[in-house]
């Protein structure tokens, strides 16, 4: 049995999507003064744009809190991977997101951070027609120089748990430049 599709076959069950995004922000001097959670709120009611990754890949920031990031996810079958389920990577990439948030949610004025190693276990799969997910990342530790976190992500509406993981981040100064 050939699983081969026409070239004419192919053409009629072609998709596409389309998004846009704001430009990044840059760190200024009245942004370097700002906390992370400053930042990360501002960027939740829209007073900076969100991060260009999270329109490429289809998710959004819900909630920040001190030592917590809550994303929520906007996934589909652009996200397939060939065995006909989204990518673990999307996951990781909304994990890591979450994560990262959660430890920026803590750290003061002129800090910033860079995720240093990233755990993921996948539980379950995700596929197009799976009700959002709610990813929530917790700061475990956050000091002068490291940081942790982990983060579970859980379906909205079933309440399954789809994924958990843990990052460990570097903290440093952020330099204007």
């Amino acid at each position: 049995m050939s699983m081969d599709i026409s070239s004419e076959e192919a053409l009629r069950d072609t998709r596409s999507r389309t998004h846009t995004w704001g430009a990044p922000v840059r760190p200024t001097a009245d942004i370097l003064g700002m906390t992370g959670r400053e930042i990360l709120q501002a960027g939740i009611d829209g007073r900076f744009p969100s991060a260009p990754i999270m329109s490429t890949l289809g998710f959004r920031f819900v909630e920040v809190g001190d030592g917590l990031a809550v994303f929520e996810t906007e996934h589909g079958e652009h996200l397939y991977n060939p065995m006909g389920s989204v990518h673990g990577g999307y996951l990781a990439s909304v994990t890591d997101a979450a994560l990262g948030s959660a430890v920026m949610s803590r750290l003061p004025a002129g800090s910033t951070y860079t995720t240093t190693q990233l755990g993921l276990h996948l539980i379950r799969p995700v596929f197009a027609d799976t009700p959002p997910l709610r990813v929530t990342g917790t700061a475990l530790h956050v000091g002068r120089t490291t940081a942790t976190a982990e983060a579970r992500v859980v379906g909205i509406e079933d309440g399954k748990l789809y994924a958990h993981g843990s990052t460990t981040c570097a903290v440093f100064s952020f330099a204007a430049g």
